[in-house]
């Protein structure tokens, strides 16, 4: 019996059989869906952080407060009040920094903004009319803030596409219109287009005021929770970071770099970091879903067992007539194969599918993994290979003899 006739036994038996075939493919079926499902999640979820991320600005070196590695800028000790906005004036001003193109403070905090009837709890940020130009931000109506606005401390707006939802409902042009921050009226002059993200890094859930309005109107405070920086180009990144860090060591009079009261990181740094978690958490998902595939091919062993013991006079007949021990092996070992082939050809489509409507309910990218296509079919052929054998072998062992008597 050539391999083309086994081949097609193999496949009308399972035909035959079709309850039990179909139990069989369902392990393989769920096991290898959840995998194909959740990898595509986890690479769409990372595709849109790092496109989140890249979308605040290119070459761009955030200064916060605190001691933390960045580069060769290390820092033991520190606290939360140790920038302020003349520290961001003097790196725009320095003669001794020659790598950076645009510099920006930021103030940030929570608080309630409140418009008519409506009000939301949002992000607040002081900022620098240079801050548009670091960060890419685009004004679907009105303007930025001004140099005039930062001088004057003026009372003055720029709203994130959802909270001008949250106050004045979704079309509503808020240009020109009022709100309250913390009690103060301030006029809107300014509305960002929508950059998209959630929670934390929800760019469209945000107010922009002038830094000085922010400093002493709002949140009383005299330092700033971060700088940016815009460097010349990708190529001085490392450059401007220590011409940087250097720059604040003298200015803050440490002299010891591992000391350092500040923290420099670069959006590659960011990048890597954001890359490297939601990594290790699909990795880790997967691998939970993986067990079912375990499960999966643990039935179909239980299945081909069964099955060797419904055919055992078949077996019998078989050897009887000369069949040899290779011919029994290969046709069991056949049919768990194309159980496990099958089936995975078929989790592989309902992954893809419940990652593609999953993914457009959640406003992700849509993300086709072939490795992990590819990876599932192997996985396919593996389980048929490693639960097969031991059915397959035990069909094989049997003697026609006993095989014959068996009722």
């Amino acid at each position: 019996m050539d391999y083309k006739e086994l081949l097609l036994e193999s496949f009308v038996t399972l035909a035959l059989n079709k309850v039990r075939t179909g139990l069989a493919m369902l392990g393989v079926i769920i096991g290898i869906g959840s995998v194909i499902a959740l990898i595509s999640l986890g690479q769409a979820s990372q595709r849109s952080v790092e496109n989140q991320i890249k979308s605040l600005g290119s070459n761009l070196l955030t200064i916060t407060p605190g001691a933390q590695r960045s580069g060769g800028i290390r820092g033991a000790s520190g606290g939360i009040t140790t920038l302020t906005y003349n520290d961001a004036k003097a790196i725009e001003n320095s003669s001794e920094i020659t790598t950076v193109k645009n510099v920006s403070a930021e103030y940030s905090g929570r608080t309630q903004a409140v418009a008519g009837r409506n009000n939301t709890n949002t992000q607040v940020s002081g900022v620098t009319p240079e801050y548009a130009n670091i960060r890419n931000i685009i004004l679907t109506a009105g303007f930025f803030i001004s140099d005039s606005h930062l001088t004057g401390m003026s009372k003055v707006a720029v709203l994130g596409s959802q909270t001008a939802s949250d106050l004045f409902g979704e079309g509503v042009s808020p240009v020109g219109k009022n709100i309250r921050i913390n009690g103060i009226s301030f006029n809107v002059v300014g509305l960002m287009e929508s950059k998209g993200g959630s929670g934390a890094m929800n760019q469209d859930d945000r107010i922009f005021v002038p830094l000085t309005t922010a400093q002493k109107l709002l949140f009383g405070v005299n330092y700033v929770s971060s700088i940016y920086v815009e460097a010349d180009n990708e190529n001085v990144m490392s450059q401007a970071r220590d011409e940087i860090g250097y720059f604040l060591l003298e200015r803050h009079k440490i002299k010891d770099p591992t000391q350092a009261d500040f923290s420099i990181m670069s959006q590659e740094d960011i990048l890597g970091t954001v890359s490297q978690v939601t990594g290790t958490f699909t990795t880790l998902l997967s691998g939970i879903a993986a067990i079912s595939l375990i499960v999966g091919g643990i039935g179909i062993m239980n299945i081909m067992l069964v099955t060797v013991t419904e055919r055992t006079r078949e077996i019998g007949l078989r050897k009887a007539l000369g069949a040899k021990k290779k011919i029994i092996t290969a046709q069991f070992l056949i049919e768990a194969i194309m159980i496990t082939f099958i089936g995975g050809i078929i989790g592989v489509i309902l992954g893809m599918g419940i990652s593609s409507i999953l993914s457009r309910s959640m406003s992700l990218p849509f993300v086709f993994s072939l490795p992990s296509v590819l990876l599932a079919f192997g996985v396919s052929a593996t389980i048929g290979v490693l639960f097969g054998w031991y059915p397959a072998q035990k069909a094989a062992n049997l003697q026609p003899i006993d095989a014959l008597r068996y009722e």
